[in-house]
């Protein structure tokens, strides 16, 4: 097993260009452009697909938050069991409406809306900033934080990108650009290469910081294209990748991590501590012993953030740090997640230490 400090080895050689032709770009282009297209959009489909029907009655069949699946995650879920943990993370459930269940909850948790200092463009903490440039995923995750975003008034668009980037000019101490949303690596090469230039161009930027499901959820987006396109920045690239269970993360995603990991971007995750899904202590050490197979150390674990529609995904914080207490004594430091949660308005996410 390599050591961390290998994991993050500059002696990196280039991605390979020579053997790929246009024409095997275009396809690998079109590949993850059609699975996505094709994903499942419906809760009876999904169910159908798993031999599941009989379920149909403890799901929400129109949720406001559309069911939205890729193959290439739904091929890692069990066929005929309901609580498979992957499953649970897509399943629209009736518990989304249930008043008693949801009542807490809120529409904006983490104070995204007042961080906002142009369109689409969030000020938070001190060094760093984050742009929303788009509102698109590839999965719907059912505990997302941001399902009631308004993105069609809040994120960054090409008519807008240019208070953003005045924005960043003004500010010299952001050293430090975040692309989020939805997800940012659903744009395509060009779209992404566009915005990545115009960030290059502004000399304090020197990390670029990008926070994506898309190698979970669907790994073929991981093309020699985009891999040429994150090793040639001149900035330092990071990508916090996130995966909630050893079980998301199968052959095909570990080989696109890996293929990360090897153009010189280093690799995190960060999880959700979700009831039934990863609110144990074999499923997270599973899950932080996976990641470094992939390449990847373990970054955050997140409490739930309170966002309507999700609160039966809560977890007690005291069982939480108890959890952290058990895998502690059981892995090396660097593969032990912090323990964290978002607080509206504060300069930094809030670590949870002690019980």
């Amino acid at each position: 097993m390599p050591s961390p400090a290998e994991l993050f080895s500059k002696s990196l050689p280039p991605v390979t260009t020579h053997s790929v032709t246009d024409d095997h770009r275009d396809k690998a282009e079109s590949l993850w452009k059609s699975e996505l297209a094709n994903a499942t959009t419906s809760v009876s489909g999904l169910l159908g697909k798993l031999k599941l029907e009989q379920y149909i009655k403890h799901t929400d069949s129109q949720p406001d938050f559309r069911c939205l699946v890729t193959e290439s995650y739904l091929d890692k879920i069990e066929v005929g069991n309901i609580g498979d943990p992957l499953l649970l993370q897509v399943l629209p459930s009736t518990l989304e409406n249930d008043f008693a269940t949801q009542e807490n909850g809120t529409t904006d948790p983490v104070g995204d809306l007042d961080a906002q200092v142009t369109q689409g463009l969030l000020h938070k903490y001190h060094g760093r900033a984050l742009l929303i440039n788009t509102g698109a995923c590839a999965i719907h995750c059912r505990y997302c934080f941001r399902r009631a975003y308004p993105y069609q008034k809040s994120s960054c668009t090409s008519r807008t990108l240019n208070d953003a980037l005045t924005y960043l000019n003004d500010h010299t101490e952001i050293e430090e650009i975040i692309l989020s949303g939805g997800d940012p690596l659903i744009l395509d090469n060009d779209k992404l290469s566009a915005i990545i230039n115009k960030l290059e161009d502004i000399q304090h930027i020197q990390t670029l910081r990008i926070h994506t499901r898309i190698p979970v959820v669907l790994p073929n987006r991981i093309t020699t294209g985009l891999l040429q396109l994150l090793q040639a920045s001149r900035l330092q690239v990071v990508m916090v990748i996130h995966a909630n269970h050893a079980n998301e993360l199968q052959s095909n995603e570990s080989a696109k991590l890996r293929l990360l990991h090897q153009a010189g971007i280093i690799l995190l995750n960060q999880s959700v501590l979700l009831k039934n899904v990863n609110d144990n202590t074999d499923a997270l050490i599973a899950l932080s012993k996976r990641l470094f197979e992939c390449k990847t150390l373990p970054y955050y674990l997140h409490l739930l953030d309170p966002v309507k529609g999700t609160m039966h995904f809560k977890t007690n914080k005291i069982s939480a740090q108890a959890l952290i207490q058990k895998i502690t004594a059981q892995l090396p430091g660097y593969l032990v997640p912090k323990l964290v949660q978002e607080i509206a308005g504060s300069q930094s996410k809030t670590a949870i230490f002690h019980i």
